[in-house]
């Protein structure tokens, strides 16, 4: 199966206040440090994970961040360089770069175009200019419509452009505002997600202290963030941009190839500071790695986290993450991959669901309701077993779940 490749560019003109990703604002200085130590990397691609299904064959390459298109076109042009010396890309391969709208200059874009970009995600967050400067967003929504028509003007037509529910000022009218605005582009692809305040963010420690800075008293509530979910799913979905997954809905034939790999299981591999990698194993069912997620750390040489995914963990992973897809989750394909009855172990939980109506389920098939997609992180807790079954139990002395590898002496 081929192989989707991630690049993590960790830095941004600015950082949101509700970010708690592993980006912020850093010195250029760094830049050329951090490509050569990721072009290093993916060089020795196949010695990252011994006992791994090493992948030749690539088909998705996903830039994100972070804001990629903050770096120079010669240092984005490295690393798209790096990838087509190690791995053979096949003639359609996806290939996606994050941007931030204005950020899109004109140099830029002829640059994507040489790189073979042919897929282009926009962190517009929202269409309202007050509620984008009240996170730290640079652009207005002008600028946003002017980078898509540049995007096609130069042949890019995949578009993707992210939206936040429950920004700072956000109301229902507002919302509905930059609902129809994506609409109104047409671009092919949206991703809607539920802002969470993380406590480690900025806007998360004022929302705790009961302040004012970052405009932490205009946050929506929890209640007000799920109506502006599903007002966004019913607008979209009738617009025809179809919900495929809990935040990401797309025109016929749009769906992400490379974000549907993490979702089915398929093998990635992910380069740079915090990425997250996932391949077939040789003595588990799947290796997943990570690197570090501190900039810091990751450039002064951090060793990679390790876990092998046992035929437990497997089928966990295959229903919290299948569910996350509107298609569902195939039963009969679990019990085929891992000879066991998956409804089995979790009848109980799956009835109780059901019953809730948070699950519903169509012969071999469950899927969330819309309600359960609201709720989903509860749906997913109840389904994962606390414990592997005692065979899985007996066999873990020979696959511990965490190991650290140091990288090789560069």
């Amino acid at each position: 199966m081929a192989l989707g490749i991630y690049i993590s560019v960790p830095f941004c003109r600015t950082k949101c206040s509700f970010c708690n990703f592993a980006s912020g604002v850093f010195s250029r200085e760094l830049f050329d440090r951090y490509i050569n130590i990721v072009a290093e990397d993916i060089a020795r691609a196949e010695q990252i994970a011994p006992g791994a299904q090493f992948e030749s064959e690539v088909d998705s390459i996903y830039l994100g961040g972070g804001t990629p298109s903050v770096l120079a076109p010669d240092q984005l042009e490295r690393l798209f360089l790096a990838v087509h010396e190690k791995f053979k890309v096949s003639n359609n391969t996806e290939v996606t770069v994050e941007c931030a709208p204005g950020t899109l200059t004109r140099e830029m874009l002829n640059a994507l175009v040489d790189f073979g970009v042919n897929r282009v995600s926009l962190g517009v967050q929202s269409f309202v200019d007050e509620e984008s400067r009240s996170v730290g967003r640079l652009h207005t929504r002008e600028i946003t419509f002017a980078d898509i028509n540049s995007l096609r003007q130069h042949g890019i037509e995949n578009i993707s452009v992210d939206l936040i529910a429950g920004l700072p000022h956000q109301t229902p009218k507002s919302w509905r505002e930059s609902l129809q605005d994506v609409v109104d582009s047409q671009v092919p692809h949206v991703s809607v997600y539920m802002l969470e305040v993380d406590e480690d963010s900025r806007l998360g420690r004022e929302l705790m202290a009961g302040g004012t800075r970052y405009h932490a008293h205009f946050v929506p509530d929890d209640d007000t963030t799920a109506d502006l979910y599903q007002q966004a799913c019913d607008t979209l979905n009738k617009a025809g941009v179809r919900q495929y997954e809990i935040s990401n809905f797309a025109r016929p034939e749009s769906e992400s190839r490379h974000n549907l790999k993490y979702w089915l299981r398929q093998p990635y591999l992910g380069f740079g500071v915090d990425a997250h990698s996932m391949l077939a194993s040789q003595n588990c069912e799947g290796l997943r790695f990570s690197t570090a997620d501190d900039l810091d750390q990751f450039l002064a040489g951090a060793p990679r986290t390790f876990r092998h995914v046992n035929r437990a963990a497997a089928e966990d992973e295959a229903f919290f993450l299948g569910l996350r897809l509107n298609r569902g989750v195939d039963l009969s394909a679990i019990e085929q991959e891992s000879g066991k009855d998956p409804v089995a172990r979790r009848g109980a939980a799956l009835e109780e669901l059901t019953e809730a109506e948070l699950l519903q389920r169509d012969h071999c098939t469950i899927r969330l309701t819309d309600r359960g997609r609201l709720l989903s992180n509860e749906v997913f807790e109840r389904l994962t077993l606390a414990a592997p079954p005692e065979e899985e139990r007996r066999n873990e002395s020979a696959n511990p779940p965490l190991i650290a590898i140091s990288p090789p002496p560069k």
